[in-house]
C-alpha cells in the first residue's frame, strides 16, 4: 500500500507553564516549574496541597459567558488550545474541504469537576429529587471536546476521542496519523486536555499514594529519576496539533514543523496501575513504533520519556530504554518534561509530542529539572543522559515520545525533521 506522508502544520497550548505555545516552549527550555499551591479548591484536609495549575486562564477570553457555562474546564482548555493551532496552521479558510478535516481530541478522565459538583449537589439535596443540569452529561463525557471543536469550525471528518488513561492523547495522535496516511482524511486536529485538579482528582490519587506530598517545596516535587522522588505532581492543560497530509500542506503553502513517521501501541498485561518492573510493555511499544517507522534504534536522537517521578515507573522505563537501544542508549538525550508541567494525565502525550516537535525545530532538548548530583537511585543507570537541570543544544533529526497509562496502556509516537 502506498501510504501518504503526514506532517505537523500547527500547534496550540494552554499549560501550567504558559498559555500559548511560545511561552510554554520558553518555559520548558528554561527549566521553569509550573507547580505551586492549589488555588482551585480548599486543600485543608488533603495530603497533597499543590499541583501544576494553568494560571490566569479566563474562559471569557475564549467564549461568551453563556457558552462557557456549557463546558467543563477540561473542554474549555481543549477548545482554547485548538483555536491557537487552527489559526497557526491556517486551516479555517476558503479552499479547505471541511468534509476531510477531522478532530481526534482525547482526555483520560473528562469532566471530573462537573461530575463532582453535580453528584455532590444531588446527595446534599436528596429532598429535591434528581436535580441535574441539562448539560451535565455533555460536560462530563471524554469525547465532547472533539465534538465541540468540530462544531465550532464545521469540520466533518473523523471525530472522536480516545480514552486510555495517560496514553490517551498519544493513542489519539496515532489514530490521526493512521487515518491521514491511509487517505481517509486530509487534516486532523489532534491533542488532549485534562482538568483534574479537583477534590475528586487529588483525593483519589492521594488514596492510591500516587501523588507527591512534598508540600514544603512544590516546585521541586516532580523529580524524575531521582532517588528521593515520592510520586507525581498533578498537572492540567491542553495541547493541540494539526496533522496534515504532506501534498495537501504543500499545495496551500503551509509551514511545516516536523513529519510524523511512526506510532506503536502495546499493553503491559500486568497490573491496573503499576508498570511492569522490567518494562516489558515499554520495550514492546518502543520496538513497535520503530518498526512502524522502519527505523533502526540508532536513528533516534531524543526520547521524551513518560518519566512521572514515581518510585516504580522511572526505573522500569530506564531499563526498557537500555533494552531497546543497547549501546545507543548512552548516545541519546532523554528528558522528562513532566518535571516542569506536572503529569497532565490524558493530555501528557500531546504536550510531550509538542516538546519533541519543537526540539526538532529549534535544535534544543528541554531538561529534566530538580535532580541533585547526590540523589542517586541504585536501580537507575546514570550513564544515560537524562538532560538533568539544563537544556542541551542538539541537532535533533528524530524524536520519540513515550506515554504509559493506568491499565497497562502504552503508546509511542515518532517525529522527524521534515525534508
Amino acid at each position: 500500500m502506498n501510504l501518504k506522508r503526514v506532517v505537523v502544520t500547527g500547534l496550540g497550548a494552554i499549560t501550567p507553564i504558559g498559555n500559548d505555545v511560545k511561552t510554554t516552549w520558553e518555559s520548558l527550555v528554561n527549566g521553569v516549574s509550573g507547580a505551586g499551591p492549589i488555588t482551585l479548591f480548599d486543600t485543608t484536609n488533603f495530603k497533597t496541597k499543590f499541583a501544576c495549575e494553568v494560571k490566569n486562564f479566563n474562559p471569557n477570553d475564549y467564549f461568551d459567558r453563556k457558552e462557557s457555562r456549557k463546558l467543563d474546564r477540561y473542554a474549555q482548555l481543549a477548545i482554547a488550545a485548538a483555536k491557537e493551532s487552527v489559526e497557526d496552521a491556517g486551516i479555517d479558510q476558503e479552499g479547505i474541504n471541511k468534509k476531510r478535516v477531522g478532530v481526534i481530541f482525547s482526555s483520560g478522565i473528562g469532566g471530573l469537576t462537573t461530575f463532582g459538583q453535580e453528584v455532590g449537589f444531588y446527595y446534599q439535596h436528596l429532598d429535591l429529587g434528581p436535580k441535574f443540569n441539562p448539560f451535565f452529561i455533555p460536560k462530563i463525557i471524554s469525547d465532547i471536546s472533539a465534538g465541540q471543536i468540530s462544531i465550532l469550525y464545521g469540520f466533518q471528518g473523523p471525530n472522536f476521542g480516545t480514552v486510555s488513561a495517560c496514553a490517551s492523547s498519544t493513542n489519539g495522535a496515532i489514530s490521526a496519523f493512521d487515518l491521514i496516511r491511509l487517505g481517509k482524511a486530509d487534516v486532523i486536529v489532534t491533542g488532549g486536555a485534562e482538568a483534574s485538579i479537583a477534590p475528586e482528582g487529588i483525593g483519589g490519587f492521594n488514596s492510591m499514594n500516587a501523588l507527591s506530598t512534598r508540600n514544603d517545596s512544590p516546585e521541586t516535587a516532580s523529580r524524575p529519576f531521582s532517588a528521593s522522588r515520592d510520586g507525581f505532581v498533578m498537572g492540567e492543560g491542553a495541547v493541540s496539533m494539526i496533522f496534515e497530509e504532506l501534498e495537501h500542506a504543500l499545495a496551500r503553502g503551509a509551514k511545516i514543523y516536523a513529519e510524523v513517521i511512526g506510532g506503536g501501541e502495546s499493553a503491559d498485561a500486568y497490573h491496573l496501575t503499576a508498570s511492569h518492573p522490567e518494562g516489558i510493555g515499554a520495550i514492546l511499544v518502543m520496538h513497535n513504533s520503530l518498526a512502524d517507522a522502519n527505523l533502526a534504534p540508532e536513528a533516534i536522537d531524543y526520547i521524551n520519556v513518560h518519566g512521572t517521578s514515581t518510585p516504580v515507573g522511572d526505573p522500569s522505563e530506564a531499563k526498557a530504554i537500555k533494552e531497546v537501544f543497547g549501546e545507543h542508549a548512552y548516545k541519546l538525550n532523554i528528558s522528562s518534561t513532566k518535571s516542569m508541567t506536572g503529569h497532565m494525565l490524558g493530555a501528557a502525550g500531546a504536550v510531550e509530542s509538542m516538546a519533541c516537535i519543537l526540539s526538532i525545530k529549534n535544535g534544543i532538548i528541554p531538561p529534566t529539572i530538580n535532580h541533585a548530583p547526590d540523589d542517586i537511585d541504585p536501580e537507575i543507570d546514570y550513564n544515560l543522559n537524562f538532560t538533568f537541570n539544563k537544556a542541551q543544544k542538539r541537532d535533533v533529526q528524530i524524536a520519540l515520545s513515550n506515554t504509559f497509562g493506568f491499565g497497562g496502556h502504552n503508546a509511542c509516537i515518532i517525529f522527524k525533521k521534515y525534508s
